[in-house]
C-alpha cells in the first residue's frame, strides 16, 4: 500500500498508541484486499456495542483504546447496546450487565463518539452525501447508505470502523471503488411490492439466492416502482441479513440504478416465492406469542406515530418492545407519541433492539415485521417467529 507521510506516522506512532494501533488495524485489513491506498472518509458508524456481543475481551479493546489517547477525526456513532442506557431497569437488564454495558459506553464517550446508539444514524444526523466515502459497520446501515445515499463504505468490522474514526481514512477496496458498484445480476420482480413486511420478505428470497455466491453479485431489481425510507429500510436489514448485501440497485428509486444497464443474467421473481419466504418465518400461531418488536431497524418517527395511532386508547396484553434511536424517541416525546404508547402498556427500548439485547431465555416466541429480527431471534436466542405486516404486528400484541 501506498502512505503519505501522515498516514506512515501515523503508523510509526507519532501520534501516540491509539492511533498506531488503529493504522496497524487499517495496513493489515488493506493489504488483505490488496488496496492500493487509504481513502479519507467523512464519518463512521461503529458496530459491537452491545456487552452481549463484546464480553470481557472486546471492552478491554477498547478500554485499552481510550486509554490510549484514541480521539476521533470524524463524526462517528454507535451501533445499538444491549439496553436502553437511561431506562434498563424497565427492560429487565441485570445490574452486572448494565454496570459493563456502561463502561462500554463510557469508553466510546471518551474516545469522542456521540452515544447515539443506533443501526439508522442516517436518520439523525450521520447522513453521507452521494459519493462521500465512509466506514460504516452495521450491515443494514451500509446497505442502505451504498444503495439508498449512494455513499461509498464496505462493511466494517467494529475495529476497524473505529480504527478508521481514529484516523480518519480507510483501505480504498470493494465498494469505494467504481468498478465494484456495477450490478451483476438481474432479479425481475413480477408482484408488486409495498409495505416493510414485503419489502423484508424480498430481501430475504434475494439473499437466499445470494448467500452461495462468491463474490457476492450486486443485485439489480426490476419491477419495483417505488419505495418509501421505512420500505428501503426493511430490504437493506433483510438482504444483508440473509445474503450479505452491500449494495443494490432499483431503477428509478435509488441514485446510481440510472447509471446502468439491467445485468443480462436475470432471477425471476414470482408471487410463490414471496410467499415460501414469508411461510418460512412463520413457526408459531399467535396463541403462542409472548413477545412482540418493532425497530429492527430502528423505528422512523413515521412508524413511532402510526403505532401510537394504532394504540390509542387501547391496552397490550403481550410485552412490546418499542426500539428506536434516543433522537427519534425525544422527538416522539415533543409531540406527545410517547405519552399514548406507554399509556397503553408497550415499552419503549430506546439505545437497543431485541436482536443485541441480553433476552435469550426470556420469551418463546417473537411476532415482528422484520425479516432481519426472525433471523436472529431463532440463531442467536432460540425463539420462535411469526413475521406479520406492520399493523399487524400492534394488533397481535392487544390480543
Amino acid at each position: 500500500m501506498k502512505l503519505t507521510a501522515e498516514e506512515q506516522d501515523m503508523l510509526q506512532g507519532a501520534y501516540g498508541r491509539a492511533v498506531q494501533k488503529a493504522m496497524q488495524i487499517l495496513v493489515a485489513l488493506g493489504t488483505i484486499y490488496e488496496a492500493e491506498a487509504m481513502v479519507a472518509v467523512s464519518s463512521v458508524q461503529v458496530a459491537g456495542v452491545s456487552y452481549d456481543n463484546l464480553g470481557e475481551a472486546g471492552l478491554e479493546f477498547l478500554e485499552e483504546m481510550a486509554g490510549g489517547g484514541g480521539k476521533v477525526r470524524v463524526l462517528t456513532t454507535l451501533n445499538p447496546a444491549g439496553m436502553d442506557i437511561e431506562n434498563w431497569q424497565a427492560m429487565g437488564i441485570d445490574p452486572v450487565f448494565a454496570a459493563q454495558q456502561q463502561r462500554v459506553i463510557d469508553a466510546f464517550t471518551r474516545m469522542g463518539i456521540i452515544p447515539t446508539c443506533s443501526c439508522t444514524p442516517y436518520l439523525f444526523g450521520n447522513t453521507p452525501l452521494f459519493g462521500e466515502h465512509i466506514a460504516w459497520s452495521e450491515s443494514s446501515a451500509v446497505c442502505y447508505a451504498n444503495s439508498v445515499l449512494g455513499a461509498r463504505s464496505n462493511r466494517e468490522g467494529g475495529p476497524s470502523a473505529l480504527a478508521a474514526a481514529i484516523t480518519g481514512r480507510t483501505p480504498c477496496y470493494g465498494f469505494h471503488l467504481e468498478q465494484k458498484r456495477y450490478p451483476t445480476i438481474t432479479f425481475d420482480i413480477k408482484v408488486p411490492i409495498s409495505g416493510t413486511y414485503a419489502f423484508g420478505v424480498l430481501g430475504k428470497v434475494v439473499g437466499d439466492w445470494m448467500e452461495s455466491c462468491s463474490p457476492k453479485p450486486v443485485p439489480y431489481l426490476m419491477g419495483v416502482s417505488s419505495a418509501s425510507l421505512e420500505e428501503l429500510k426493511s430490504l437493506s436489514a433483510s438482504i444483508a441479513t440473509y445474503g450479505g448485501a452491500a449494495l443494490f440497485h432499483i431503477p428509478g428509486v435509488t441514485p446510481e440504478a440510472s447509471c446502468f444497464s439491467p445485468p443480462e443474467e436475470k432471477i425471476v421473481i414470482t408471487r410463490d416465492d414471496l410467499a415460501r419466504a414469508a411461510e418460512s418465518l412463520n413457526d408459531v400461531g399467535e396463541e403462542q406469542v409472548d413477545f412482540i418488536s418493532l425497530g429492527c431497524p430502528h423505528l422512523s418517527l413515521r412508524e413511532v406515530a402510526r403505532i401510537a395511532e394504532l394504540l390509542a386508547g387501547r391496552r397490550v396484553r403481550k410485552t412490546f418492545w418499542i426500539t428506536t434511536s434516543r433522537p427519534v424517541k425525544r422527538i416522539a416525546d415533543s409531540m406527545g407519541y410517547t405519552r399514548v404508547i406507554e399509556e397503553a402498556g408497550a415499552i419503549f427500548a430506546v439505545d437497543t433492539c431485541c436482536v443485541v439485547a441480553p433476552i435469550k431465555g426470556r420469551f418463546r416466541a417473537l411476532a415482528t415485521d422484520s425479516a432481519k429480527a426472525c433471523f436472529y431471534a431463532t440463531a442467536k436466542n432460540g425463539f420462535k417467529t411469526r413475521l406479520l405486516p406492520f399493523d399487524r404486528v400492534v394488533e397481535e400484541a392487544l390480543l
